[in-house]
């Protein structure tokens, strides 16, 4: 917050004329902080682009900086393993971003809070099979069950393999929650994904084509949830909302209810996952808040 100088309405107050502060005082702030904004922005220039690996231009492009100052950037960046070089004129992104992400995520969210929010999602849905699902970069983009609640259930209920309930519930190309995630990714990683396969063993519902696929990502961004009838396991429906810190994409919260015990309306579980979804994105992001503070007790047994 800037301070007005006594300089302002003195003709009438009588205050003394303060002398301006020097205007190379704000040239240097300036000048760093433009510098910073420019290290920003080819950092991000990374994530929009998509792929791997990507030329000095290209990277200039995206991050609206001219050539010699991503250039600087680059080299500098990679003697500090920001970035790394991978042949003449080529950079992928380094470890310290690795860890950079990796620390943005650590907070003292325990696995017990995840499964107490998890539970209640359970208990809201009269029995439906919840999961939080996290975003996982390994081979290739992919989802990874982080934390379930099913009560008693041994999921053999679902009537698929353990293989195929692994295989098809990693692909985002199918599920609910599959589709949620991959709504919210950036373009590039979104056209990688949609060009793949379908998995073998999904679910009759599951949308081959592609076309179709597209026009149901377009919606989900406009609802906020994702609604999948047969797609992973025949006989069961999926709900899923997506787990969103600022506008990346983390997860996606899912419930699991068979097909014929569903009611014509599935309002009460839309908004059910729905609201999970916002706490545990809260529970993620700001882990210091009252909700945080409210799982917390209840995980301790307060």
């Amino acid at each position: 917050m800037s301070i007005p100088t006594q300089a302002t309405g003195s003709a009438q107050s009588g205050f003394l004329t303060r002398r301006p502060a020097p205007r190379t005082t704000s040239i240097t702030r300036s000048g760093g902080t433009s510098h910073a904004e420019r290290v920003f922005k080819v950092q991000h220039a990374f994530t929009q682009l998509g792929g791997e690996v990507h030329g000095l231009a290209e990277l200039a492009r995206a991050s609206g900086v001219d050539d010699s100052a991503v250039y600087r950037i680059l080299r500098s960046g990679v003697d500090r393993g920001a970035f790394l070089q991978v042949g003449r004129g080529r950079y992928r992104l380094g470890p310290s971003a690795a860890r950079l992400g990796t620390h943005a995520l650590m907070n003292s969210t325990g696995p017990q809070d995840l499964s107490t929010r998890l539970d209640r999602l359970h208990r809201e849905t009269h029995g439906g099979l919840a999961f939080l699902f996290g975003l996982n970069h390994f081979g290739r983009v992919q989802r990874q069950c982080i934390e379930m609640s099913v009560g008693n259930s041994d999921l053999s209920e679902l009537g698929a393999s353990l293989r195929d309930v692994l295989t098809v519930n990693r692909s985002l190309r199918v599920g609910a929650a599959g589709r949620v995630i991959l709504a919210h990714l950036p373009e590039p990683l979104r056209r990688r994904v949609i060009a793949e396969p379908l998995p073998h063993g999904a679910g009759p519902g599951a949308y081959h084509d592609r076309e179709q696929l597209i026009a149901s990502l377009a919606q989900i961004r406009v609802r906020g949830y994702a609604v999948g009838l047969q797609e992973c396991v025949p006989g069961w429906n999926s709900y899923a909302a997506p787990v969103i810190w600022d506008d990346s994409v983390l997860g996606a919260v899912l419930v699991l209810k068979p097909a014929n015990a569903v009611p014509l309306r599935c309002d009460a579980y839309v908004r059910a996952v729905k609201d999970a979804a916002a706490d545990l994105r809260r529970l993620v992001g700001d882990p210091d808040s009252e909700l945080y503070a409210e799982h917390h007790l209840m995980a301790k047994g307060g």
